[in-house]
């Protein structure tokens, strides 16, 4: 199978030629860092890659510096496994993952969307599917991940489906920080309603805006998934005061990946923030099967989850991909000043017209 378009271009262009042709599709050329043999060459056999983005150094302020770590993974169990097995084989191997990320000291960590289970959200079926919903603040997951926390000093962003008091089931990105405590959470706002992505059958569309959370190593946001899509859910993160925009997502081949490498990188360049995306990476076949809005035959599996896991800098640049095959970890070095550094170069905040398109909005929503 096709590994992903950055060993592809390596592979067949000259290197002079390759030089520009990175340069026009990446930006400035990354610093790789220098992560422990024990990481880049581990045990799993998980890719790990890591790039630092440069920035100005000031006479007013201190650097600050911060490592952001991306993960994209397989479930591990087959979706006809007992329910409590998946998720514990997931747990466990993620748990590995985050261990090499603590070894490359990592301060904030991002997992796939609705990371400890199958994307069960393409089959309409209800049972057993919705046993994984769970608490955001005192369920297993949260549970898990808070020590963790603790025991490596790390924010992780930890995307789950969801239930709350009131059996209400949410797509959900939990945030906990770096001392084990769950600082709030954000509910997936816009829901896909193309080819099997049948997740409206699943959740419901997100109550909790646009909020951005202060932590020991910025300010950070989650635009989940299918809200990558939409340009004003990436600016209302950015007008809220994000440094960092993480975009957890599961998407597959033959659908998206054309749009990919464009939406999350556009987004950190007009809203001057860095943005991570990351999707999921496998196949993942169910007992029975389900059709489609695309009038497809009925299927068992959703197709294939193609990683290419990356991060982006407000001024563009970005990092190559992970694999679409492989389970991954992307490390990047980044200086939260360059955000300022940015804004103040372009000046697309200065020149942005904000009370223009308020208008607009405002006359299009009371025409309906």
């Amino acid at each position: 199978m096709f590994q992903n378009i950055d060993t592809c271009l390596e592979k067949y262009i000259p290197q002079e030629e390759l030089n520009h042709v990175q340069r026009i599709l990446y930006g400035k050329k990354l610093e790789e860092l220098q992560l422990p043999e024990s990481c880049i060459n581990n045990v799993d056999n998980v890719e790990v890659k890591g790039f630092k983005f440069d920035s100005l150094t000031e006479e007013l302020r201190e650097k600050r510096t911060v490592r952001v770590g991306v993960i994209q993974n397989q479930i591990v169990l087959p979706t006809t496994a007992p329910l409590v097995e998946q998720r514990n084989a997931i747990y466990q191997k993620i748990s590995k993952i985050i261990k090499l990320a603590a070894e490359a000291n990592v301060n904030v960590l991002c997992l796939q969307e609705a990371w400890p289970m199958p994307f069960v959200f393409c089959t309409r079926e209800k049972f057993p599917w919705c046993e994984f919903a769970e608490s955001a603040e005192t369920g297993p997951t949260t549970l898990f991940l808070k020590d963790i926390c603790k025991l490596y000093n790390m924010v992780i962003v930890s995307p789950i489906l969801e239930r709350d008091e009131q059996e209400v089931i949410w797509n959900t990105a939990v945030v906990i920080d770096n001392f084990g405590k769950v600082i709030g959470k954000h509910r997936k706002n816009h829901i896909p309603r193309v080819g099997d992505f049948n997740e409206s059958t699943y959740y419901m569309e997100g109550n909790t805006g646009h909020p951005v959370f202060e932590t020991a190593f910025g300010r950070i946001a989650i635009n989940i998934c299918y809200g990558r899509h939409h340009p004003l859910n990436w600016l209302m993160f950015g007008l809220n005061g994000a440094e960092i925009v993480f975009n957890p997502s599961a998407t597959i081949d033959g659908l998206s990946e054309t749009l990919w490498g464009i939406e999350a990188r556009t987004a950190a360049v007009a809203n001057s923030y860095f943005s991570c995306a990351i999707n999921r990476v496998g196949t993942e076949t169910f007992p029975s099967e389900f059709t489609s809005g695309d009038g497809k035959p009925a299927h068992k599996n959703f197709g294939h989850f193609y990683g290419s896991s990356y991060i982006t800098a407000p001024d563009g640049s970005r990092t190559p991909g992970l694999s679409r095959t492989r389970d991954g970890l992307l490390i990047s070095e980044i200086d939260l000043n360059l955000c300022r550094q940015v804004k103040d170069h372009w000046g697309f905040q200065m020149t942005r017209r904000l009370d223009l398109y308020a208008d607009s909005l405002a006359d299009i929503v009371n025409s309906k």
